[in-house]
């Protein structure tokens, strides 16, 4: 198992990683409570999709007592959204309907550019422009959302992020992140940018504003940086919860562009989308027979995950076709016909909000957003 912000592969075990980055459990005390404010458990919650936290509890009684909080996530723009990109996404899209949150979304197309040798400037922006669609084709509040580009965004971006720099060592940042003699210096410094989100509104506002960050768990080390300086900022230390990984359509390992074959792309057309999930690896047996006598293995499988992790909300429907492949009373072929509808269906209602955002996401970057405030950067 590999478990680093640029690289994610082998078999995941999610209570190792949680002892070895050091996070909490989701318990059922904190699922509860999400659930009294939401007035129900989102789906992402009751079958644990998300699972680890730090410091989720101290938001919220931070919010019954009156303050309200800021979300933060985000997205490196180094290809087009695939579906494994919106898990984190449509939680937090969630969290901000529930509680009425203001999100910082940032794209990081400075780090993108500093660790491909393929992608020039001009491309990491035009990506960040093409990712910015589907976020908003998710439906986050227009009003309650900042987009944030790095490179757009560069003067106000730098100047917060030497702030944070100055109180990170270079042992530190080897630590936490493995960088090596033949790291360039710019991604060495990039982790300071990355927490600059974490402390905007607060900067903005002139008071201490917190900030929850919903976030697949790969991208835990930025926050252990963020959270040390915190404090010496004068801040609270940023909060998160952590999401599973949406698997590939292959053998083992996360949803990947690399791996264009086993990855749903937001852009996909039906055909595609079909030949991909019907090509797809599952957990079946290796002949019918086999599969009718022995039955399948859905946790294994990435069919039945998708409908597990986002395309199914009744839980005792996942449960039944749970059972009905470990008796191998329904096919994979069948399985694989039936989420591929569904998948189409998703795709295509996506990419209609997509279109509907291309009018909006200009005026939602961090320098349109303080101009109409009036806030200098």
């Amino acid at each position: 198992m590999v478990v680093t912000p640029w690289e994610v592969s082998g078999e995941i075990d999610y209570e190792k990683l949680i002892r070895e980055f050091g996070t909490k459990p989701l318990t059922d005390d904190l699922l509860e409570r999400l659930g009294r404010y939401a007035g129900g458990l989102h789906m992402m919650l009751r079958r644990r999709v998300f699972f680890s936290h730090r410091d989720l509890d101290l938001i919220l009684d931070a919010y019954d007592d009156g303050r309200e909080f800021i979300l933060y996530t985000g997205r490196g723009p180094s290809g087009q959204t695939h579906l494994g990109h919106l898990i984190p996404w449509i939680f937090t899209k969630h969290l901000q309907d529930v509680f009425s949150a203001k999100l910082y979304f940032q794209f990081t197309d400075d780090e993108k550019f500093l660790i491909s040798h393929e992608l020039t400037r001009e491309k990491a922006m035009a990506l960040t422009y093409e990712n910015a669609l589907d976020v908003m084709a998710v439906g986050f509040d227009p009003e309650r959302t900042i987009l944030i580009s790095n490179m757009r965004n560069a003067g106000l971006m730098y100047n917060r992020a030497i702030e944070i720099a100055r109180h990170v060592t270079l042992s530190t940042a080897k630590a936490v992140f493995g960088f090596k003699d033949s790291s360039n210096i710019g991604i060495i410094f990039f982790p300071a940018l990355q927490a600059v989100p974490c402390f905007l509104e607060s900067i903005f506002e002139e008071r201490d504003v917190p900030c929850l960050i919903p976030a697949a768990i790969d991208q835990d080390p930025y926050w252990r940086i963020a959270r040390d300086v915190a404090p010496k900022l004068g801040f609270s230390k940023p909060a998160q919860i952590h999401c599973r990984f949406l698997p590939g359509l292959g053998k083992g390992g996360k949803m990947s562009s690399s791996m264009p074959e086993t990855c749903i792309f937001t852009t996909d057309d039906p055909k595609s989308i079909e030949r991909k999930i019907m090509n797809a690896f599952t957990g079946g047996g290796s002949t019918i027979s086999e599969h009718r006598e022995r039955g399948g293995r859905p946790q294994e499988c990435p069919i039945f995950l998708y409908e597990y992790l986002l395309f199914e909300e009744d839980d005792a429907k996942v449960g039944e076709l749970m059972d009905k492949c470990r008796r191998g009373e329904i096919l994979c072929g069948e399985c694989k016909a039936i989420v591929a509808e569904k998948v189409k269906r998703f795709i295509e209602r996506h990419q209609e909000m997509r279109e509907r955002a291309r009018g909006m996401i200009e005026d939602l970057f961090l320098d349109r957003y303080l101009e109409r405030r009036g806030i200098r950067a």
